[in-house]
């Protein structure tokens, strides 16, 4: 940690040549990894990140730079290399800085410092061997992972504040390899938390997320190559949601929204959606794996209302982008350490809950196809394009779920699927994942109730769905 006469010292250094803002970023992280393969431990690792972010800002120019460095001279070098980039006049002087409080809602009762190697072990062991009971030759590689991280952050920046943030959080991993005569196919679970380490033994149990791994690597072993063409598509709740958060949600973000780089930018107000679509993107949900108290620029979390019956209501945004739209942050600016500079972001970013069941969706289906969760994809944000492939999907034949299908991939544009939803179910859940992008990786929830999508475009290899 750096003190706030330091901080004091290097944002008016940084400043002294016209810079209209600066920001210091301060964080030291320590981590701890494990993962048993085939039943035996692999590897066992610990690091500690640490070093010092500093951002400088003069209208719509941004230079940004990094140190691990933490004396007074290397911060001050770092900031004279960096000032260096504009050539006016001070305009800020910085004479004190006020301490920012947000909540915490994100306590963690004990610590997963106190949560010892062979506690680890065990954890990671109860999936690993539900996976080995199975005793099925055809799983021929089981790898269970878990990691923690206890990341301390502070921030300083010219309009005289500062904050602090400590926060932990952890993730089980289970992938599983299945092998026949009809070849390979994997299995993978990953749920995490903000919470404690109860969570993994209450809420989550290692043994079930274990199973599931395995068990969608073995249905898929025997699945049927998926149809191609036009048809309804039943997306699952929870993990389906990564279709939103790829093909809308990145197009919701300032950093494209604000230079009119994205499929949705000057729609604000207008209809984007079927009314039955309400989104949000809410990093105020305690425990939850992409909450955030305060962001990475000093603008507390909030919980934003992306779309409001098919109307595009929000963005996005943080303070710098936020500058071409006349628009101030609203507690979206992330990054995964501070090697990066910040931008808008998303958090747990989901579908509300509409009035269907799940049941209700799958029985009103005649034909279609019915995707659980999906294995990577790609999207434009500019034209809103994507491509997802899913881990596990089903045909839905006269209202029931029927055989198994493989190598799905839905094509499409992110408007056009929003506009086509014409159910919403009443189960929304969320998954855990690690959304890249140039503000590096970073801890984000999908999420969403059961939905149906009325028309897409599915690629298969399958031939015609009958």
């Amino acid at each position: 940690m750096i003190s706030k006469s330091l901080a004091i010292i290097v944002l008016n250094k940084a400043l002294e040549t016209g810079a209209d803002y600066a920001e210091i970023f301060y964080e030291n992280s320590s981590g701890n990894g494990l993962t048993i393969e085939n039943g035996k431990v692999s590897t066992s690792s610990s690091g500690i990140t640490s070093g010092v972010g500093l951002r400088l800002l003069k209208e719509n120019r941004c230079v940004y730079g990094y140190t691990s460095d933490l004396s007074k001279k290397g911060l001050l070098s770092l900031a004279d290399s960096l000032n260096k980039s504009f050539n006016g006049d001070r305009l800020i002087t910085v004479t004190k800085l006020d301490m920012i409080k947000g909540k915490n809602r994100n306590p963690i009762t004990k610590s997963y410092k106190e949560f010892s190697l062979e506690d680890r072990i065990a954890l990671v062991k109860e999936g690993t061997e539900e996976i080995a009971s199975l005793n099925d030759p055809r799983i021929v590689r089981y790898i269970g992972s878990f990691i923690s991280n206890h990341r301390s952050v502070a921030v300083f920046n010219s309009k005289g504040k500062w904050f602090k943030r400590d926060t932990e959080f952890a993730r089980l991993f289970y992938s599983v390899v299945t092998m026949d005569e009809n070849g390979m196919e994997t299995g993978f679970e990953a749920p995490g938390c903000q919470q404690d380490v109860s969570f993994f033994y209450n809420k989550v149990h290692a043994r079930e997320i274990a199973k599931k791994a395995a068990e969608v690597a073995l249905i898929n072993l025997n699945a049927k190559e998926c149809p191609s063409g036009k048809m309804p598509v039943i997306i699952g709740n929870g993990w389906g949601g990564v279709l939103f958060h790829e093909a809308c949600g990145h197009a919701l973000e300032a950093s494209s929204v604000s230079k009119g780089l994205s499929c949705f930018s000057g729609k604000q107000g207008q209809q984007i959606a079927s009314p039955l679509v309400t989104a949000l993107d809410d990093s105020t949900i305690p425990g939850e794996w992409g909450s955030i108290d305060i962001d990475d620029e000093g603008n507390f979390g909030t919980k934003r209302v992306l779309i409001k019956d098919g109307i595009l209501m929000d963005f996005m945004i943080d303070d710098f982008n936020g500058r071409r739209m006349n628009r101030e942050g609203n507690g979206s600016c992330r990054r995964q350490n501070y090697k990066y500079c910040p931008t808008s972001r998303m958090s747990n970013t989901y579908i509300a809950n509409g009035k269907s069941t799940k049941e209700e969706i799958i029985a009103a289906t005649k034909l279609g196809l019915y995707c659980v969760g999906f294995n990577g994809g790609s999207v434009n944000p500019a034209t809103g394009e994507f491509n997802f492939g899913a881990s596990e999907a089903y045909i839905v034949r006269d209202g029931k779920i029927c055989e198994p299908v493989k190598g799905a991939t839905l094509i499409g544009k992110g408007e056009e699927i929003l506009k086509n939803i014409d159910m919403v179910g009443n189960d929304c859940a969320f998954g855990q994942g690690m959304c890249g992008a140039s503000s590096g990786s970073i801890r984000t929830n999908v999420g969403q109730p059961t939905i149906r999508v009325k028309e897409i475009t599915v690629g298969g290899r399958g031939g015609e769905l009958k």
